[in-house]
């Protein structure tokens, strides 16, 4: 028997203007205690989704329930939520530890019972002896620290997330990412997380909601989102494609596609496109194997010439030009893979091998 969702979205919609929808048709379930994060550009409703479960905005079609009740009416301070902005929304004039005993204040809880779970909530984000420091003072990151504590102090069931690392440099962010996952592991609340960054929301997430155009594309695992994405939106949206474009011959679990120089590619199939269809297949550019040397057979061989090499430090990115300049071919090459051979170099003749396995073929 499957467990009951913390929170559910049955046929939700919203609309601004009464003619266009930013959230389409939208049913979702948020499992207790999970990283749930909600992935996607500018106006795929990502945002207007957690604002409704927050309670800012109001569905104009369907319900979300918390544990099976409805709440589509209950105003945002009835939902025992915690939220954390971008901007953190801090009141300046207030100290860290009178900022975050403030939801304990507007819930009259007791004076000493604010103290203890204001240091509870000081201690958890590594904050302990900045009580009486104005935010002012603080930095960027020690704002965000405090604005996440203010989330947590009343102990919500479920802590909402609106793109709050987008305003740290890119050094503090990955650590606060890190530092984020580790106190949901801790404290083992549900949190929702809304974010642009796809590697924001692989990093830390158990789920993945993929947005686009108002419906959810795909809703996965990080590592199944990212290995089999289930469409050309979800596969060129999350991480980094060589795409070659071509007609499909046969299709399924062992496809066939013909490029435009009449070459034959393999591949998995994904879109069920009909046979002719013009497609195109994906793979990621770890998964592709450069052979420096043509080998004796195989299949899924382009010959590929090398455009250009960028260093990334721990491995080198490589541009391959393919079928004389008709595509081209990214390759992520480890530095330790090459062997103590020297790097490869622009111009050099190379083979590039995809395989079948993690080619995956959509229609265009």
């Amino acid at each position: 028997m499957t467990a009951e969702p913390l929170v559910r979205f049955q046929r939700v919609q919203k609309t601004y203007d009464g003619e266009h929808l930013v959230v389409r048709q939208l049913d979702l379930d948020i499992h207790r205690g999970e990283f749930l994060s909600l992935l996607g550009p500018s106006g795929s409703g990502k945002t207007t989704t957690l604002m409704m479960l927050a309670g800012f905005e109001s569905p104009t079609s369907g319900e979300i329930l918390l544990e099976g009740k409805p709440i589509t009416r209950t105003p945002p301070h009835k939902r025992n939520f915690g939220m954390v902005f971008q901007n953190y929304a801090l009141f300046p004039h207030l100290s860290v530890g009178q900022n975050v005993a403030y939801p304990l204040t507007v819930r009259k809880v007791s004076k000493d019972e604010q103290q203890r779970r204001v240091q509870r909530a000081l201690d958890m984000v590594q904050l302990r002896g900045m009580t009486d420091r104005l935010p002012g003072q603080l930095s960027g990151g020690q704002q965000q620290r405090v604005a996440l504590a203010r989330a947590l102090v009343f102990e919500p069931q479920l802590v909402l997330m609106d793109e709050p690392l987008g305003a740290l440099d890119k050094q503090l962010r990955e650590h606060m990412q890190l530092e984020l996952k580790d106190l949901h592991r801790q404290l083992g609340v549900t949190f929702v997380y809304v974010t642009h960054d796809q590697g924001e929301a692989l990093t830390m997430s158990d789920r993945v909601a993929v947005f686009n155009e108002g419906v959810i594309q795909q809703l996965d695992t990080v590592d199944r989102l990212y290995e089999k994405p289930s469409n050309r939106f979800v596969a060129g949206f999350v991480g980094d494609n060589t795409v070659l474009k071509g007609q499909l011959g046969r299709g399924g679990e062992h496809a066939e596609m013909k490029l435009s120089d009449g070459r034959v590619l393999h591949g998995i199939d994904v879109s069920g496109a009909a046979a002719g269809a013009t497609v195109e297949a994906c793979i990621r550019p770890e998964r592709v194997v450069l052979h420096r040397q043509p080998p004796a057979q195989g299949a899924n061989m382009l010959a590929a010439e090398v455009a250009r090499v960028i260093y990334f430090g721990d491995h080198l990115r490589l541009l391959c030009s393919v079928g004389g300049g008709q595509a081209e071919a990214t390759v992520k090459l480890p530095l330790n893979g090459l062997g103590g051979a020297a790097a490869p170099q622009a111009g050099e003749a190379v083979v590039l091998e995809f395989p079948m396995a993690h080619a995956r073929i959509y229609a265009s």
